[in-house]
């Protein structure tokens, strides 16, 4: 079962670019912070550059590691015609985010795409989504840093943390 912030009793969903990052770096990330399922929304699951992001290799290597793959870039991806602001209007988007959200009730997940940082991700509008439905969006940007959202309606400023917080809400 995913788990719940101490804090505000939200479920709690995880994101994380691969960016640049070595597979042993990936991977501990994701033990680190408990992720059980990873949730690809790259539409192009693909890299000439990092090939063991490829989706095919990517997903036997979670699995060797006990942390399962699924895929939902066909429905969450980005590059969208019109852009992705216009796309998240649509049922196809609406639909993804269901799927995402009843995935994610089941093990502790992390929404994966490229981009290190979700404030240059469309993982951005995808978290918004889902803290407007009751979540709390916990971004990774590296093994010691999160970047945690004010809650919607809050008048908080955004906040960058200096290690796995909320590692115990799970």
């Amino acid at each position: 079962m995913s788990g719940q912030s101490k804090h505000s009793g939200k479920p709690v969903i995880y994101t994380l670019g691969t960016s640049t990052r070595a597979l042993r770096e990936f991977l501990e990330i994701l033990e680190r912070y408990g992720i059980a399922l990873v949730a690809d929304v790259r539409r192009f699951p693909a890299s000439k550059r990092y090939p063991h992001f490829n989706r095919p290799g990517l997903s036997a290597q979670l699995s060797a590691n006990g942390i399962a793959y699924h895929y939902l870039g066909d429905k969450l991806g980005g590059y969208r015609p019109g852009g992705y602001e216009a796309y998240i209007r649509t049922e196809t988007f609406r639909e993804g985010v269901e799927e995402l959200a009843s995935l994610a009730k089941s093990a502790p997940t992390a929404i994966l795409c490229s981009e290190r940082f979700p404030w240059k991700c469309h993982r951005r509008f995808i978290a918004a989504r889902l803290a407007a439905e009751g979540w709390r969006v916990v971004h990774i940007i590296d093994a010691e840093r999160v970047y945690i959202p004010p809650d919607p309606g809050c008048n908080g400023s955004p906040a960058a943390h200096g290690s796995p917080a909320n590692k115990s809400e799970k």
